[in-house]
Parts: C-alpha cells; sequence; structure tokens
C-alpha cells in the first residue's frame, strides 16, 4: 500500500471508528439532561506487597499512589473514577493530580453535562492544553473513568453494552518479573505459578546479557506461556538491533518500547529488521500520535493502557484503529488498583484481547477499596459486569485508606 492510500486508509478507520464509539453514549445524552454536581478527590496511597521497580525510591517507597475521584450529578447518580501517577514512568505525580483537578479541571466541569463526553475533554483539554501529546493524561483518565461509570450506572449499563460489546467471565493474566538478580528469577515464577499463571511478561534493558539469561529461564520454567518482555526506553537503537534477534531466539514472543518515545527513525528500523513485533507504549497517548506511528512504520501494535492515554475515549478509539487495520493490540496497566483495574478489564474484554493482560495490581498490591476485590484464579480475573464499572466502592474503606496514607506520608 501506498503512502497516500495508506495515510487515507488511516483517517478513514479513525472516522468510523470515532462514529461507532460514541454513537450509544450521545444518543443517551439527549434524553439525559444531567449536571455535575460535585466532583470529590481521595488521596491514597495502596501498599506493596512485592518488588516492583517503578515503586521504589525515597518518595514512592510507601506505597502506590492514586487519586480516586467520585463524580455526583445533580440527581444523585454517581460514578467512580481513580487517576493513578507514576512519577518514574511519567512526569504526573499524586500533588499534581490533586492540583491540577482541584484547581483547574473541577471548575470548568461542574455544571457540565457527564454524558457529554467529547465536550468534557475539549473542556480539560484546552484548560491543560497539550504538548506533543495530551496534556497530564493519567489525571485526566480519573475523571473520563469516573464519568463512564456514571453514565453507566443512569442508564444501567455496562460499559460494553454502552460500546454495542459483549463480556466474557473471565481475563487470562501474565505474571510480572521484574527481578535484581537470576537467583531470584525462579521463586519469583513459582510465585505465579502457585496461582495459576502460565504466561509472564519481563522488565528487560538496560544489560542485554542479564535480559537474554531471564529470557531463558522464563522459558525453560514456562515453555508453552506468552513471553512478553518490556524495555520502557531503556535500550539505545544500537542494542536494541544487536539484542532483538536473540531474544526472539531465545522464545520473547514480542518487543515492547526498545527504544525511549521520540526515537523514531530507530523504531523504523527495528520494525524493517523484522526480528520480533515491535510494540509501542509510552509514547502513544491520543489517537493522532498512534496514527502518526502507523503512517511512520513505526510499530506492530501497541500495549493499551487507558490510564496512560486520558481516559476509555482515547483508549476505545486506539483499539479500533488497531483492529481496523489489523495491527496488534495487547492489554496492560500501571500497576492499577481497584477503579482503574475494573476500567481496564471491561475494556480489554469487550475487545477480545487475545492476548494475556499485563493487569499486575493483584500482584503487587495489598488491599483493595471495592466490596469483591479482583482475585485471580488459575491466572485468570473476573470481568465485572454490572451498571457502569460493574463495582461497588466502600466509601468507609477509602476514608480508611485516606488516613492511613496520610500516616504513611
Amino acid at each position: 500500500m501506498g503512502a497516500i492510500s495508506r495515510r487515507r486508509f488511516l483517517q478513514g478507520a479513525m472516522t468510523a471508528m470515532a462514529t461507532i464509539s460514541v454513537s450509544n453514549l450521545l444518543e443517551a445524552q439527549s434524553t439525559t439532561p444531567l449536571k455535575i454536581a460535585r466532583i470529590d478527590l481521595y488521596p491514597v496511597r495502596y501498599p506493596t506487597v512485592m518488588r516492583f521497580k517503578f515503586f521504589e525510591g525515597p518518595t514512592s517507597g510507601t506505597g502506590r499512589a492514586a487519586v480516586l475521584i467520585k463524580i455526583t450529578a445533580d440527581d444523585g447518580t454517581f460514578g467512580w473514577g481513580e487517576s493513578v501517577p507514576v512519577p518514574r514512568w511519567s512526569y504526573e505525580t499524586l500533588e499534581g493530580a490533586v492540583s491540577t483537578i482541584e484547581g483547574y479541571l473541577k471548575p470548568i466541569l461542574l455544571g457540565m453535562n457527564p454524558f457529554d463526553l467529547k465536550g468534557v475533554h475539549d473542556a480539560m483539554n484546552r484548560e491543560i492544553a497539550n504538548s506533543f501529546s495530551t496534556g497530564a493524561p493519567i489525571t485526566k483518565a480519573g475523571i473520563d473513568i469516573a464519568l463512564h461509570d456514571l453514565i453507566g450506572r443512569a442508564t444501567g449499563r455496562n460499559l460494553a453494552e454502552l460500546w454495542g460489546r459483549h463480556l466474557p467471565d473471565e481475563l487470562v493474566l501474565s505474571w510480572t518479573l521484574n527481578p535484581k538478580t537470576l537467583d531470584e528469577v525462579e521463586p519469583l515464577m513459582e510465585k505465579g505459578r502457585e496461582r495459576g499463571f502460565q504466561n509472564f511478561n519481563i522488565k528487560v534493558a538496560p544489560d542485554p546479557k542479564f535480559d537474554l539469561e531471564l529470557c531463558k529461564l522464563v522459558k525453560n520454567f514456562a515453555p508453552d506461556g506468552f513471553l512478553w518482555g518490556d524495555a520502557n526506553g531503556g535500550y539505545d537503537l544500537a542494542t536494541a538491533l544487536d539484542v532483538a534477534p536473540r531474544l526472539a531466539d531465545a522464545g520473547m514472543a514480542v518487543f515492547e518500547q526498545p527504544l525511549p518515545s521520540n526515537r523514531l527513525t530507530g523504531f523504523q528500523e527495528l520494525r524493517k529488521q523484522g526480528a520480533l513485533p515491535i510494540i509501542l507504549d509510552e509514547g502513544v497517548i491520543s489517537p493522532s500520535d498512534l496514527l502518526e506511528f502507523m503512517k511512520l512504520g513505526c510499530c506492530d501494535g501497541v500495549a493499551m493502557k487507558p490510564a496512560r492515554c486520558g481516559g476509555l475515549v482515547s483508549a476505545v478509539e486506539q483499539v479500533e484503529i488497531l483492529e481496523h487495520a489489523g495491527l496488534m493490540f495487547l492489554g496492560s496497566g500501571l500497576t492499577d488498583p481497584d477503579v482503574s483495574l475494573a476500567a481496564s478489564l471491561i475494556l480489554y474484554g469487550a475487545f477480545g484481547l487475545k492476548f494475556p493482560a499485563a493487569l499486575n495490581g493483584p500482584q503487587f498490591l495489598g488491599t483493595s477499596v471495592i466490596t469483591e476485590p479482583f482475585q485471580p484464579v488459575g491466572g485468570k480475573v473476573r470481568i465485572p459486569k454490572g451498571p457502569g464499572l460493574g463495582i461497588e466502592v466502600d466509601e468507609d474503606k477509602v476514608r480508611q485508606l485516606v488516613e492511613q496514607s496520610k500516616a504513611t506520608a
């Protein structure tokens, strides 16, 4: 396909999916004249139970930061969302998310129709402007998820129903490995196997020798499992080109974010090399970002994270673009707790995720604020099917976690 034809194809895909994605919501909006009356924030730190490199450090050792968000309409209908900043993964912080919502987003959103998701996102993006891509997307994702939950509760429909999709009962998960030494690998894998996990995702880079040995150990332990390698932008191009064929020979199935997000020509070279499917993550925030990467031939797919890309409006559009273009769609997260995790489970289930999802909140987090916590069994986790996000938040547990978080701050 030529460059012009490919561009027209991608533009057509985006237009078609945008119409499909919002049709049910717009229909509901026309008969539901609600207004946003309250936005309540609950900054917390979920305690962690295993080491995860992005939560190490002097300020992140106290737990996994999150801002629980409750949005209430003028008729009393409410929805829950969650912003999940990770300073060592992105530039967003717990304190920044709270101040951004309180000082900038909350004043402009009060009084808006909660069903007007396009209007809400347009307003948020005017107030907190874009830079290279969407500004403060992790923070905005919490607002987006809360409004989706509110819309579902108001209409008595699960999010999948709002998208015209059906949900399976469960989603297959992947067990995350980020060992400091090779001696830690087998005990960590045994923990996963004890819980029924058969598929593994590993953190790689910057040491290719270590990464190759890690990959071999995992494949020897689980030869039939899906092995997903994520470099989080930690290689330079020369190293990535050298190690990719060897990682493939060792059994790795996909190569996620091998380079920093702005190394566009490097992604092109890796994709031309063809040793492994090149999967993007950190740099893909908006649908327009994804289309640009696709036009430039930079990727074979994307590891989707609703929390990363500003919420479910953006995530659904991107999944539909990938489906239409025949590219890979993988499901991952930001060690999502509770509310954010529910949104990801529904998205991935509704759109028929074909690969084990790297949703490791249940693996690394030590508490929950929902009445029926997500507990993987046999390497699978249930997908909530009630109205909205299909979960119920225990507000007493939320208040307790807020106080506990203050004590450890």
